[in-house]
C-alpha cells in the first residue's frame, strides 16, 4: 500500500470562476463514482470499468486509443472509458472536479500543476506501487527527480512519468539555404537570421512566438537560456529579474512586429505553432510536441530542430526543466487496482514507445530510449544527447508552489503583452512576476515547514 504522507498539506488557493453549473456537467460527462479532492476510495475488484482523462485530447487521441485497445485485449474484464480534455482547459477541468465531484480514476498529469493537485489531495501516492512492480528501476532518474521535486513531498511520486519535453528551436532549412545562412548555433546568429529572414511587405518573418496563453514558459526559456542564469533561485528569492534576465527579455520581447507577425500578441501555441506550419516563418522555439506537426506540413527535408544555443559561445548550454508528463491516480477512484493495472500497461516499454514516438517526445521508460524511432528523429536525438551533455546545466522551475501556474499563467500574461506592446518594461514585468514568486515560496516554505 502506498506509504503515508509526512508532510503538512499546503491550503490550496481556490481556482478562480469554478462554479456550480461547470461541477455539474463536468460531473455528468465524466464519472459519477468518484468524489472530489480527499474522498476515500478503494482498491476494487480489479475488473469492471475505469475512466481516464487524456490531459491532451484531440492532439493524442489517436494514439491513446491505440493503447486502450491494447490493454482491453490483455485485460478483456476492464474497460476503459477515454475521455479527451484539451490542454488548455485541462487544469481547469481538474480543479472544478476537485471541488465539485466526479474526477476520473486515472488522469494526465503534468508537473506543472501536480503540486496544485497534491496540495488539493486529490491524487494517489503512487511510489510503493512502482516499488513493488515492473516499473521498478525501469523509468529515466531524470524525470523521477523531476517528478519528486514537483510534487512538493520529498521522495514520494505522484505521477508515474511518461515523458518528457525540452526547448528546440525549430528551423526552415529551405529558407536558410536560400538565405545562405546555416542553423544558429549563437545567439548572436540567431538574431541575425530573424532578421535576414524577414520581409513584412511580403509577409515573411524570421520567428515567431507566443504572446497568448502558455508565453510566460516560452518567455523564460529563452531568458535563462540568453542570459546562461544556471539557478531559478538564489537563496529565497528568484533570479527571474536579475539583470541578464532582465536584458535577454529585452532582446526577446524586441523580436515583436520586427522580425514577428503582428498576430504573435494573442498566439498561443496552437496559433504559434501554425503560425510556424503555414509557411512564411523561419524559425520557431518550441519543445519536441511540435515535431509531428512540423514533419506533417513540410517534410523532413525542410524542417529541422535543434537545442537552442549557449548562452556563451561555445561555452555551457542552459536549458529550463521543461514540464515531466505522466499519469496520476485519484484518491477518490473506487477500482484503484485496475487503475494501477492501466498505468502500468501505459508506462511499459512497447507503449511508452509507441505515444513518444506519435508526441516526438523523450521516454520515460528506459526500455524505450534505444528504439529506432529515436535515431530517426534527429531533433528527438539531439535532445536526448544536450541532457546528457556534461556541460549543459539545467534550470529547476518550481513546479513544486501550489500557485506556479496561475502566478505564470493568468497573473502574468497580460503584463506580458503589454511589453510587447511597449507599455510596460521588461525590468517592471520581471521585477513584477518576482514578486509574485518570492512571495509564493515564502508561503510555501511557511506551511511546509518540517
Amino acid at each position: 500500500m502506498p506509504r503515508p504522507q509526512q508532510h503538512r498539506q499546503r491550503r490550496a488557493r481556490p481556482a478562480a470562476g469554478i462554479v456550480l453549473a461547470a461541477a455539474l456537467a463536468l460531473t455528468a460527462t465524466a464519472c459519477g463514482d468518484s468524489g472530489g479532492g480527499g474522498a476515500s476510495g478503494g482498491e476494487g475488484s480489479g475488473k469492471g470499468k475505469i475512466v481516464f482523462w487524456d490531459n491532451n485530447g484531440g492532439v493524442r487521441t489517436d494514439v491513446w486509443k491505440q493503447i486502450i485497445a491494447a490493454f482491453e485485449k490483455k485485460y478483456p474484464d476492464i474497460d476503459v472509458e477515454y475521455v479527451g480534455i484539451p490542454i488548455a482547459d485541462v487544469q481547469k477541468k481538474y480543479d472544478t472536479a476537485i471541488a465539485g465531484g466526479g474526477l476520473p480514476d486515472v488522469g494526465g498529469v503534468g508537473t506543472a500543476y501536480l503540486a496544485n493537485m497534491v496540495a488539493q489531495n486529490a491524487l494517489e501516492p503512487l511510489g510503493d506501487r512502482i516499488d513493488a512492480g515492473g516499473l521498478k528501476g525501469r523509468l529515466v532518474t531524470g524525470m523521477v527527480s523531476g517528478v519528486q521535486a514537483a510534487g512538493g513531498r520529498g521522495k514520494e511520486m505522484y505521477e508515474v512519468p511518461t515523458s518528457a519535453n525540452q526547448g528546440t528551436l525549430w528551423y526552415r532549412t529551405d529558407l536558410f539555404a536560400a538565405a545562405g545562412l546555416q542553423p544558429p548555433t549563437t545567439w548572436a546568429e540567431f538574431y541575425r537570421a530573424a532578421a535576414a529572414l524577414t520581409d513584412a511587405a511580403g509577409n515573411k518573418f524570421g520567428f515567431t512566438l507566443r504572446g497568448g496563453k502558455g508565453s510566460i514558459a516560452q518567455a523564460l526559456e529563452m531568458m535563462y537560456a540568453q542570459s546562461g542564469i544556471e539557478n531559478f533561485w538564489n537563496g529565497d528569492r528568484t533570479t527571474v529579474n536579475d539583470p541578464k534576465n532582465v536584458a535577454a527579455l529585452e532582446k526577446y520581447t524586441g523580436l515583436y512586429k520586427k522580425a514577428t507577425p503582428e498576430a504573435d500578441l494573442n498566439n498561443d501555441f496552437v496559433n504559434m505553432v501554425a503560425e510556424f506550419d503555414h509557411g512564411s516563418v523561419g524559425m520557431l522555439q518550441h519543445n519536441l510536441g511540435s515535431y509531428n506537426d512540423h514533419i506533417k506540413a513540410f517534410g523532413k527535408d525542410k524542417v529541422d530542430g535543434i537545442p537552442l544555443p549557449p548562452s556563451q559561445d561555445g561555452g555551457v548550454r542552459t536549458i529550463v526543466s521543461n514540464p515531466v508528463d505522466g499519469l496520476g491516480m485519484f484518491k477518490a477512484g473506487k477500482n484503484k487496482a485496475a487503475a494501477w493495472k492501466f498505468i502500468e500497461f501505459a508506462a511499459s516499454a512497447p507503449m511508452n514507445s509507441l505515444w513518444n514516438e506519435s508526441a516526438g517526445a523523450i521516454p520515460a521508460n528506459t526500455g524505450a530510449g534505444q528504439d529506432k524511432w529515436i535515431s530517426d528523429a534527429k531533433p528527438t536525438k539531439a535532445a536526448m544527447e544536450s541532457l546528457n551533455d556534461p556541460r549543459t546545466k539545467i534550470v529547476q522551475f518550481p513546479y513544486y508552489l501550489p500557485d506556479w501556474n496561475t502566478i505564470t499563467k493568468a497573473d502574468t500574461e497580460p503584463d506580458f503583452q503589454k511589453v510587447l506592446l511597449g507599455r510596460m518594461t521588461a525590468k517592471d514585468f520581471a521585477d513584477e512576476l518576482a514578486g509574485k514568486l518570492n512571495a509564493a515560496q515564502a508561503d510555501f516554505a511557511e506551511h511546509n515547514k518540517p
